[in-house]
């Protein structure tokens, strides 16, 4: 059993009652809040060994915990407001670290306007494992979910793909440590302004941190849709160009960069919002009737990739 067959099977029959949990199938539940807008809230852990090694910077690990969280904010097309907090600190922890640690989620509160309101410190003999509760506004209604893809249409997807995955390899020693594909992969950029522009021109989104293939599939699965994504329109980074690894960069994950439907309509006015943004904004394939990810390689042949995503539970 993976972990999304775990959240279905035991955790989304206990959200039945709450509406606002979307059956647990997205980034983030929505709350009814003040006249006119929803509360975003989303939840995520990071575990040392798993999301980061037990040696990386602290404030790098603290900044990576917000962003994380901020780009599940982001996917919805929500406002980051506030954050809670719960550290279990291995018992050896030293003050000089845990200093870094702060400062780190300093710098970030500062940088994303936010505020750490609450959470739980422990000490623990097991690995540093860190979770962040983050929150923050939408106009109602307007939420982008995984459930709203259409067959029609186009699949976008921000920045660039892979950078993160081939800057882990990079870090474990079983590729080039380029600094800008292990930056990608320490300090990740949540697309906080992108999400809040997309109103109004996408329907459906979700950032990938599991791996693009795979979590195109949550959004087709979510929305009872196919899609076809072209490999050779992936945008890629000049490193990640030159690793010439393009299963790892299609199905690796850590980008959290934005994957969103649009209708072909709205193509001009996302071309002038990348201009704005000055963020890279590419249209990778097309949503279709059916089920699952059809990946095309240049010559217009399917690739064979398998289910592609990270996966904590099962194979």
């Amino acid at each position: 059993m993976d972990e999304f067959s775990l959240i279905a099977r035991l955790f989304a029959p206990l959200a039945a009652g709450a509406p606002g949990a979307l059956g647990l199938t997205d980034d983030a539940a929505l709350i009814e809040g003040p006249a006119g807008r929803q509360w975003a809230v989303t939840a995520d852990a990071l575990v040392a060994g798993v999301h980061f090694f037990a040696d990386d910077p602290p404030d790098l690990i603290a900044r990576k915990l917000i962003r994380v969280n901020l780009s599940d904010l982001a996917a919805m097309g929500a406002k980051p407001c506030g954050a809670f907090l719960c550290a279990c600190f291995p018992r050896d922890t030293g003050t000089a670290w845990l200093d870094r640690f702060a400062t780190g989620l300093k710098s970030d509160c500062e940088e994303f306007g936010i505020a750490l309101m609450g959470g739980d410190t422990v000490a623990t003999p097991g690995p540093l494992t860190l979770a962040l509760t983050a929150f923050g506004d939408v106009p109602a209604g307007q939420a982008l979910l995984r459930s709203n893809a259409r067959s029609g249409h186009d699949i976008w997807v921000s920045g660039t793909i892979g950078d993160a995955a081939l800057g882990l390899r990079g870090l474990t020693g079983e590729g080039p440590a380029d600094p800008h594909l292990i930056d990608r992969y320490r300090l990740p950029q949540p697309r906080i302004a992108l999400g809040l522009a997309l109103h109004g021109l996408a329907q459906a989104a979700m950032d990938v941190s599991d791996g693009l293939v795979g979590d195109l599939g949550h959004i087709c699965r979510a929305s009872g849709v196919g899609a076809v994504l072209r490999a050779d329109l992936v945008p890629l980074s000049q490193p990640a160009a030159a690793a010439q690894d393009l299963a790892l960069v299609l199905t690796g994950g850590d980008d959290y960069e934005l994957l969103f439907t649009a209708p072909p309509e709205t193509r001009e006015a996302l071309i002038s919002l990348s201009g704005a943004l000055g963020l890279r904004l590419t249209a990778i394939g097309r949503i279709i009737d059916g089920t699952g990810v059809t990946v095309l390689a240049a010559d217009g042949q399917p690739m064979a990739l398998g289910a592609g995503g990270y996966r904590h539970f099962g194979v």
